[in-house]
């Protein structure tokens, strides 16, 4: 399958630079609707239809530091390495999008890793910081949202916190399509619980903190 045409179809460019003024001025971006079409529903068809056994309990942490914590988060994952047709149409479009925030924030954006993400009604990720602690290799999340149809009372909704004392936040309702950009080390933020099983790609524009005797990220 060419994935090629798909790209030209769905390209980041018309809406990278609300999301770069949104970025400079406030931190994070919201963007309904951002992916529709061939692309995000090739995205939904292929993560609705995995089985259980593609999931795995995720956890807190990474390499050595990795460590399930179901009193923190109760989600699964699925890593993306680009071997479908999907996957490989949804690293290109973040590959374009890392060139344009690159050219327009010069954030020196190196690379990008990203996993599908299943919540099960009821299920969670408590108030945390996307980058580990003692390492600034985080720099911007982002988040795709793959729900058909959902609606207001589903839930699930990701709450983005301004500040450590912020108690409120801002809720952003998991409808599909939406992608949610946001700098990874300034913005603590959670997963509220949903009614219904809840689908979305969670992915990390990186420095590159790699060196001879280390290779970052390690897998």
């Amino acid at each position: 399958m060419s994935v090629r045409p798909l790209i030209d179809q769905v390209s980041p460019e018309p809406i990278v630079d609300q999301i770069a003024r949104d970025l400079q001025r406030q931190g994070y971006s919201i963007q309904p609707n951002a992916i529709t079409g061939t692309l995000a529903e090739s995205l939904w068809s292929e993560v609705s239809q995995l089985s259980d056994d593609w999931f795995h309990q995720a956890g807190i942490g990474r390499a050595r530091d990795y460590q399930l914590n179901r009193f923190n988060r109760t989600d699964s994952l699925c890593w993306i390495d680009g071997t479908t047709a999907p996957c490989q149409q949804w690293l290109q479009y973040t590959e374009i999008l890392r060139v344009s925030l690159n050219q327009r924030c010069f954030l020196g954006l190196f690379s990008f890793e990203s996993h599908y993400a299943r919540y099960l009604p009821g299920q969670y990720y408590k108030r945390h910081l996307d980058a580990f602690q003692g390492e600034a290799n985080r720099v911007v999340s982002t988040v795709l949202y793959l729900n058909p149809g959902w609606q207001p009372d589903d839930g699930g909704e990701l709450v983005i916190y301004e500040s450590a004392t912020d108690t409120v936040g801002t809720r952003v309702t998991p409808a599909f399509g939406t992608l949610v950009c946001f700098m990874s080390e300034a913005f603590p933020h959670e997963v509220l619980k949903a009614k219904r099983t809840r689908y979305s790609i969670a992915g990390w524009y990186r420095l590159n903190q790699s060196s001879t005797d280390r290779v970052d990220p390690p897998r």
